[in-house]
């Protein structure tokens, strides 16, 4: 890295100062206090949230008669949020992984989830899932094109891993299964999380965060 010169006419020491910081990118520190703060009130909030969904699950199940067992499907989506909306807001590796799992513990720890422990599990995959297509465009763009396949990711891979875990294979129903899966997470996820920030960007409530500078 140069340094910046202050032999130049009209140069001083505080130039120099003010003009260092600018040549680090934001983007390849750690997380700072504000971000971290950030990912603990949404990991509450939706903590609780996914909460709620699930008692919907219930009562949806029942709704949907002989086809309740799909219920989880259809609201697949809802319990991923999170993930693609960190990313969005952040902008920085591991987020949506780290507040999935956070999230999560919120379900188990405060609000007693029945899934129990292996729910940090599922967190883990519903984070990484979602998060993936942002990683591949190494963190660069942010537009519907890469939160559809963000929806489309972690609905086909969850799919996949809840299909293996409980026995779905060659159950009936299984490509409605799916359907409502991969239907759920683009639009209860990847939709839904982009519409959220773009309208929490508009209040000028993450004017702070990467999601604010890059829209400067």
């Amino acid at each position: 890295m140069s340094t910046p010169r202050t032999d130049l006419p009209g140069a001083t020491a505080d130039d120099a100062a003010t003009t260092l910081p600018t040549l680090v990118p934001r983007d390849r520190r750690g997380l700072t206090l504000h971000e971290t703060v950030l990912l603990a009130v949404l990991a509450v909030v939706f903590g609780f949230l996914y909460w709620a969904f699930v008692q919907a699950w219930y009562g949806l199940q029942i709704a949907m008669g002989p086809l309740g067992d799909l219920a989880q499907n259809v609201l697949a989506g809802s319990w991923i949020m999170v993930a693609p909306l960190a990313v969005y807001i952040v902008r920085k590796p591991g987020v949506g992984v780290v507040v999935e799992i956070l999230a999560a513990l919120v379900e188990v720890a405060f609000l007693g989830s029945p899934v129990g422990p292996m729910l940090l599990l599922v967190g883990f995959i519903q984070g990484a899932t979602a998060e993936l297509p942002f990683a591949l465009t190494r963190y660069r763009h942010f537009g519907w094109p890469t939160f559809l396949a963000s929806g489309v990711s972690a609905g086909v891979l969850t799919f996949a891993y809840n299909a293996f875990r409980q026995g779905w294979l060659g159950q009936e129903y299984l490509g409605l299964r799916f359907a409502f899966t991969l239907a759920s997470c683009i639009l209860l996820s990847a939709v839904a999380a982009k519409l959220l920030g773009d309208g929490l960007l508009r209040t000028g409530v993450l004017d702070n965060q990467a999601i604010g500078r890059a829209a400067r």
